[in-house]
């Protein structure tokens, strides 16, 4: 077992991860808002002012539990098709000082209009605009299919920012290679410069911004606490979804090892394991579809804390994992799929359901 997970057990046993369910938790579901298309992604300015994503191409404010009439000005067009659209919303670490957010979209490649690619970008929100805009990341290359973004943004203790680029479906022998972005975990600065302890430096034909390879869709990353633990989900194909602890320099097997099936039934690979490859901590078979996670770290339900939560899109619920134990229990169960779940700063857990009148709904202690 690799040092970082023999660190994970130890972190697990001295936070009490375990405490698996102890006694009914009796919580309830608020609603927030309504109507959002298609939201995907939420950041947290205060406890009561939340930036949203929707899929479609705007950003929207919700303040005092009230959407605003007014998207954000300013965003980029996006390429709403498939799988894409706005997807991230992240604010910088120093937000209450610089005012910066990242935001991550699929786009129509402007020099191969029948291509499209994932962007990062970095603005400074005033009032209701986004001015001062630089991209910081464009997946190369292209591709055609409007699927497999990942977009999924999270920033690192050392104030890095790792970004998730999927396979884009019909590229997934790539993922296992180190000079294109498909099927990939990046590592920048926050201005988009590469760190210069980032692992692949020293090769000529990688990438220097490669974090980590050989993965598929990845839809969630949270990182622990305390840092040091990066916990990361991935769609599988028909079955195999997975979750995995994120280190640097790491291949994570796709598509030469997998434990799900193509969508027509036929084998990707013979193979679960290989030498050099890393094992998913858990994985689902069928698949969840998993769509986004939180690390509980707040003292509003004290029996839930450090565990993680992940939002499933099939059949539309929540997970909760004690993963020393590799328990799980199915918490929230709605009327439809569930895009997304966030901590919010004052101990409650806010979820985002999917689709073209989508809800924020809180999770709040049923007393």
């Amino acid at each position: 077992m690799c040092s970082l997970k023999k660190y994970f057990l130890i972190f697990c046993v001295f936070y009490s991860c375990s405490s698996y369910a102890e006694g009914h938790i009796s919580y309830k579901l608020e609603s927030i808002v309504e109507g959002l298309d298609h939201p995907w992604s939420m950041a947290f300015i205060s406890n009561d002012e939340i930036l949203v994503t929707e899929l479609s191409g705007q950003l929207r404010l919700v303040k005092n539990g009230k959407l605003l009439s007014n998207p954000i000005k300013g965003v980029p067009k996006v390429l709403f098709a498939g799988q894409g659209g706005l997807s991230e919303v992240l604010l910088h670490p120093n937000f209450k000082e610089n005012g910066f957010i990242y935001l991550s979209f699929s786009e129509t490649d402007s020099e191969q209009p029948k291509l499209n690619t994932l962007r990062v970008i970095r603005g400074m929100l005033v009032n209701d605009s986004l001015i001062d805009i630089i991209t910081i990341f464009k997946a190369s290359p292209s591709r055609e299919t409007a699927a497999h973004y990942g977009a999924r943004l999270l920033f690192l203790m050392d104030g890095t920012l790792l970004i998730t680029s999927g396979d884009a479906f019909n590229h997934r022998e790539k993922a296992q290679k180190l000079d294109n972005h498909y099927g990939k975990i990046l590592r920048l600065n926050d201005d988009g410069s590469i760190p210069e302890d980032n692992p692949f430096l020293s090769l000529s034909d990688a990438l220097p911004e490669i974090w980590s390879y050989g993965h598929r869709n990845l839809q969630g990353i949270v990182k622990s606490p305390d840092g040091k633990i990066i916990f990361a989900h991935e769609h599988g194909p028909k079955g195999g979804d997975e979750l995995n602890i994120i280190e640097q320099g790491k291949n994570y097997g796709w598509p030469a090892i997998t434990y799900g099936l193509d969508y027509s039934g036929a084998i990707i690979s013979p193979f679960k394991k290989k030498s050099g490859m890393e094992q998913p901590i858990k994985y689902w078979v069928p698949s969840i579809a998993p769509s986004g996670m939180t690390f509980y770290s707040g003292s509003l339900f004290p029996e839930w804390k450090n565990s993680l939560f992940i939002s499933a899109l099939v059949p539309g619920d929540v997970r909760r994992l004690t993963l020393d134990d590799n328990k799980e229990e199915i918490l929230f169960e709605t009327e439809g799929r569930i895009r997304n779940i966030v901590s919010a700063p004052d101990g409650t857990l806010v979820i985002a359901t999917d689709g073209p009148n989508g809800k924020l709904l809180r999770v709040v202690p049923n007393n």
